[in-house]
């Protein structure tokens, strides 16, 4: 920048340039960037805290004649005005907003700067806070209110985490109950259906046993009377069977005995149960054909006796067959999933 005898003259670009000896006097003015440190100040927030805080102006000259001509001292006027401002900015906010918000303070206070040094031909580029530092007692006193609210976290985290596993823990033993349950239901079930079948299996073997018996008995019946027809017994046989009961009779450990009274009167029973046989039987020849057709039947029931107990004896043995349950067994439900359990949300408190 060119003066002509104390006056402004012209700008002058970067060169080699022709002027008046003591006429003409050059100026130069640096149009790089430049830095203003803003020394340290206190400043009074919102909530009543005294906090100090310094920045930095970075800022550009545009115009040399207005910059050397409209203020006589730049430095200290920017440095005096980011002072001045700053305390306007920070003092509308709390302390932990300002220690939050420093884009915002930037911000702030640039548009304020750049608005009111526009006349003096330059434009601030930016503005950065470098420290806020609180009192040592607020300072103090925020860290116990940091150690609190992490301790806090930890306690909730914790209660979080016993609420979570209590109720996963609480899952685990209903799915277990629901399955025991199901176990126990199914066993009765099953064991209801054994002990059905088993009365089932026991009744047809006792009903089978009967029925044997009682076909055993009949063929006993059967084949002792067509023994006895088949050997043709005579009254003098009958009085010596009777004779021989009577013993027998005799040698038991029974206590009363009984012998009958009129031992001729017995014979005349023995001669009944002979007339019996040799009634009117037609005779020795009807005795004869009678006594054939006895022996016939007889090796008849022993043949057919025979038949029965080779064809018992030739059955196999078959393997016992259980029968399907009549109730599907339910398959147990696959476990939760892996990971975080969400906890169930907690009923409201009613208001006291």
């Amino acid at each position: 920048m060119k003066e002509r005898l104390g006056k402004y003259s012209e700008t002058l670009d970067p060169g080699l340039r022709v002027i008046l000896p003591f006429a003409d006097k050059i100026r130069l003015v640096d149009m790089r960037e430049q830095v203003v440190d803003v020394p340290p100040q206190e400043v009074i927030t919102s909530d009543n805290v005294v906090v100090s805080v310094d920045a930095v102006v970075y800022y550009e000259p545009t115009d040399p004649q207005r910059l050397v001509y409209n203020v006589a001292n730049f430095i200290l006027a920017v440095t005096k005005l980011a002072q001045t401002n700053l305390r306007n900015v920070v003092g509308d906010m709390q302390l932990d907003q300002a220690l939050t918000s420093r884009d915002t303070i930037n911000h702030g206070l640039r548009d304020i700067l750049d608005d009111a040094t526009d006349k003096w031909g330059v434009r601030v580029v930016r503005v950065e806070i470098q420290r806020i530092d609180p009192p040592p007692d607020v300072m103090h006193a925020m860290h116990e209110q940091m150690k609190a609210e992490r301790t806090r976290r930890a306690v909730v985290t914790e209660a979080d985490g016993r609420r979570s596993a209590s109720v996963t823990t609480a899952e685990g033993e209903k799915e277990s109950a629901i399955l025991r349950a199901e176990g126990e239901r199914q066993r009765q079930i099953l064991q209801a259906q054994g002990d059905a079948e088993a009365t089932k299996a026991r009744a047809e073997a006792e009903r089978f046993r009967q029925l044997t018996v009682a076909e055993g008995e009949a063929l006993a019946i059967t084949t002792v009377y067509d023994a006895i027809h088949a050997g043709n017994p005579s009254p003098d046989l009958l009085a010596i069977k009777y004779l021989e009961t009577l013993g027998r009779i005799a040698n038991g450990n029974a206590t009363k005995i009984f012998l009958p009274a009129d031992f001729a009167s017995g014979l005349g029973g023995l001669a009944a149960v002979a007339e019996l046989f040799a009634g009117d039987d037609g005779g020795d020849a009807a005795r004869a054909t009678r006594s054939t057709a006895s022996k016939a039947g007889l090796a008849d029931h022993l043949a057919a006796s025979d038949r029965i107990r080779a064809a018992e004896a030739a059955k196999p043995i078959g393997e016992a067959v259980v029968p399907p349950p009549v109730v599907e067994i339910p398959t147990a439900p696959p476990p939760p999933p892996p990971g975080p359990v969400e906890p169930a949300p907690l009923p409201p408190v009613p208001p006291t």
